[in-house]
């Protein structure tokens, strides 16, 4: 088993206004912490993805602020304190500042990851 704190893990994209720090922890899954300020919207990164949204499931816990996430089916907002599974076909937008912790499968993370950072340029 392997664990790592925020601090820990490495900062794999920075952006103004975004932090995103992910680790491998073994079974195949990483662990990924977001920082994000009010305002960011993932949408615009996720362009190019089917649908247009992470085609990545997350298992996560949002220590803090809200978040919308738009998915084909609609929208829902997660405030502090609460956990969640996103399932493959969302796009998330920070509504307050936010950081949140979750647990991906390491390929399609990195998959996402790789889009996200070159679409960011």
């Amino acid at each position: 088993m392997t664990s790592t704190t925020r601090e820990e893990a490495p900062v794999v994209l920075q952006a103004e206004g975004v932090e995103v720090r992910t680790q491998e922890i073994g079974g195949g899954m990483s662990v990924l912490y977001l920082s994000a300020v009010k305002g960011t919207d993932f949408g615009p990164a996720l362009e190019g993805l089917p649908d247009g949204l992470c085609q990545c499931p997350h298992w996560g816990f949002l220590a803090k602020g809200r978040i919308r996430l738009r998915t084909k089916d609609g929208e829902e907002t997660y405030e502090a304190g609460q956990t969640y599974y996103w399932s493959a076909g969302h796009a998330p937008e920070a509504l307050e500042d936010s950081e949140l912790a979750e647990f991906s499968p390491t390929g399609e993370l990195d998959e996402v990851l790789a889009h996200v950072k070159a679409q960011m340029g």
